[in-house]
């Protein structure tokens, strides 16, 4: 009976042992997936058929709208509210929750709208427009604000 007790009682604390180390993940600032990992020149944005361009064109508004209004706080994928020294109690994590939900609701609508209209766009303002983005996501790395 003593053995049973005692194999049950390893078992329970090593079982408790194993969650009590599972770490919650905190909710980054601006999404994981926001960047670009490949730039483009004018002559290869030239040399694409207008379906690649109107992918890049939506992949660059959603990666912009994810960090764009959170600059302030962060420019790159990763920071935390914590690593602001912001509190990390539950009015600022349902904010964070709220930002994130009403950043994809807007991308959904806007991605649909833009496959829908854009096929529509002269290919040179596509190329010019992207060109504008990748522009913008490059000045992002020299920001460090005033």
């Amino acid at each position: 009976m003593k053995a049973k007790v005692i194999v049950l009682s390893f078992f329970l604390m090593s079982t408790g042992a194993a969650f009590s180390q599972a770490k919650v993940v905190e909710r980054s600032i601006i999404s994981k997936d926001a960047s670009i990992r490949t730039f483009h020149d004018l002559d290869q944005l030239k040399s694409m058929q207008k379906g690649e361009l109107i992918e890049l064109y939506t992949e660059r508004v959603r990666v912009l709208v994810k960090i764009l209004p959170n600059i302030a706080l962060a420019k790159l994928p990763g920071v935390t509210i914590s690593d602001l020294g912001i509190p990390n109690d539950a009015v600022n994590k349902k904010a964070l929750e709220d930002v994130a939900q009403g950043t994809q609701d807007f991308l959904t609508v806007s991605t649909d709208f833009q496959k829908k209209m854009l096929p529509y766009a002269d290919k040179n303002t596509l190329v010019a427009a992207i060109l504008f983005f990748e522009t913008t996501m490059k000045s992002l790395h020299e920001f460090e604000g005033l």
